[in-house]
């Protein structure tokens, strides 16, 4: 008996520790403190996508005389541009602008080449908006002879089309061999939303099929909710029903450890060069920079596309994570290459196109002064901070300790809230120094 108690408590301590809590960041339930207000359940508060002045611009100039835009160190807008007039304009507007060979439409234009060649897994292309390049990527699965065919497309493209072998393989980050919390595997909450009538987790696609059933155990007894509407491959975003139709108070916080959270105020599409975070239940948080956006992953399951492309580092179990900065919502983590030792790249699927193409809503925090959301701070801000903190206080986390190892007490209240605490108490997921050390540096500004 005691050796199965050590065996719940050692899993829920990993399965529990993720930027969502498990099953996203309501799971703190009555724990969270409540200043600013957390939003009234079943009342979906929203913010509107938020977009970087480099967007705006290339929107209004046209895909044929802009070729992307990015954040420099200091977090100031740049934007690539084709001619001198568009350089102007973009000057006039505050931003920097680089000129280019080629534009936009050159970089979609060969991408689609790119996709239209045959299948080969282990490979991924993205964007890259600062060196006016297309990158090709094949993993060490790819033979000599598929990769010999792939530099062929390429030079027909042109030279603006970069190829490079990586280490590692390109995979979805969901693990099957660890104790599973759903049908599929292992993986990590991403945010609450809600369509105004039920609340949901949105979560990676590839972490199960439609009907797939969670658990908060890995007994399989305790059902908290089922996969439905997912997209994979290509995109990788799902929901799972809450069974209880409700998300429960603190809907609106992800977890990320020390007793703190972050409260979500909205969400945004992520820009090159933004400084980021992520969670998830292996690897917990770390923080990373989005490197290329609209890329493209040949998983051996099958292609993704429209993927933010960053390197900070994920591991198997990690899918679905929540990606985030300045209290923004702005990915799930889909899969990619490497681990936290090593470091490597990994993928994520925008949440504003899953978000419009499941028709749900965000659920955000409610403003401190009345009715409505947060806004959503912009992109462009630079160094990433949370925005708004919401220390975790509650029950004891002694008498929590001692109902968790009771198995008679493994219900999915009491496991989740619980193994939780004790995860964000003992804060083992944050393993690295470095990480410690970046994360304390960035959100420094809301720690009491």
């Amino acid at each position: 008996m005691r050796h199965a108690r050590r065996r719940v408590v050692r899993r829920v301590t990993r399965l529990a520790a993720v930027g969502g809590l498990l099953l996203g960041g309501a799971m703190v339930t009555n724990a969270v403190a409540s200043e600013p207000p957390t939003p009234t359940i079943g009342v979906p508060f929203t913010a509107p996508p938020a977009t970087g002045e480099g967007t705006d611009l290339m929107s209004r100039l046209g895909n044929s005389r802009t070729a992307g835009s990015w954040l420099d160190s200091a977090g100031r807008p740049v934007v690539a541009v084709t001619d001198e007039k568009a350089a102007a304009e973009v000057k006039r507007a505050g931003a920097q602008a680089k000129m280019v060979s080629h534009s936009m439409s050159d970089l979609k234009s060969a991408a689609a080449a790119l996709r239209s060649a045959p299948r080969v897994a282990g490979t991924s292309w993205a964007l890259d908006y600062k060196n006016n390049q297309v990158v090709v990527r094949g993993d060490t699965t790819v033979s000599a002879s598929d990769w010999s065919r792939m530099t062929e497309v390429a030079e027909r493209i042109g030279s603006f089309v970069r190829m490079e072998r990586t280490e590692g393989t390109f995979t979805t980050r969901v693990n099957g061999a660890q104790p599973i919390l759903s049908t599929a595997g292992r993986c990590s909450a991403g945010f609450n939303v809600t369509d105004g009538k039920s609340d949901y987790i949105l979560t990676a696609g590839h972490c199960g099929p439609d009907g797939s059933i969670w658990f908060a155990d890995d007994q399989g007894r305790e059902q908290v909710g089922t996969s439905l509407r997912g997209s994979f491959p290509g995109d990788d975003y799902s929901l799972v029903k809450y069974d209880a139709g409700r998300a429960g108070k603190g809907a609106d916080v992800v977890a990320v450890g020390d007793g703190k959270g972050v409260r979500i105020t909205g969400v945004a599409d992520a820009e090159v060069g933004q400084k980021i975070f992520r969670s998830g239940s292996t690897s917990g948080l770390r923080e990373g920079e989005v490197t290329a956006l609209n890329a493209t992953v040949n998983y051996p399951e099958g292609t993704v596309t429209g993927l933010i492309e960053t390197n900070v580092c994920a591991e198997p179990g990690d899918s679905g994570g929540p990606m985030f900065a300045d209290g923004v919502a702005l990915g799930l983590t889909s899969g990619g290459s490497g681990d936290c030792r090593a470091g490597g790249t990994t993928f994520f699927q925008p949440v504003t196109k899953a978000l419009t193409e499941l028709g749900v809503k965000l659920i955000v925090a409610k403003s401190a002064g009345g009715t409505g959301a947060a806004p959503a701070p912009s992109a462009s801000q630079g160094a990433a901070s949370p925005g708004s903190s919401a220390p975790i206080t509650g029950t004891d986390v002694s008498t929590l300790l001692s109902r968790l190892t009771d198995p008679r007490n493994v219900g999915p209240g009491v496991l989740v809230i619980a193994g939780s605490l004790v995860a964000l108490v003992a804060t083992r997921w944050i393993r690295a120094e470095q990480d410690r050390k970046a994360y304390r540096q960035h959100y420094s500004a809301t720690w009491g």
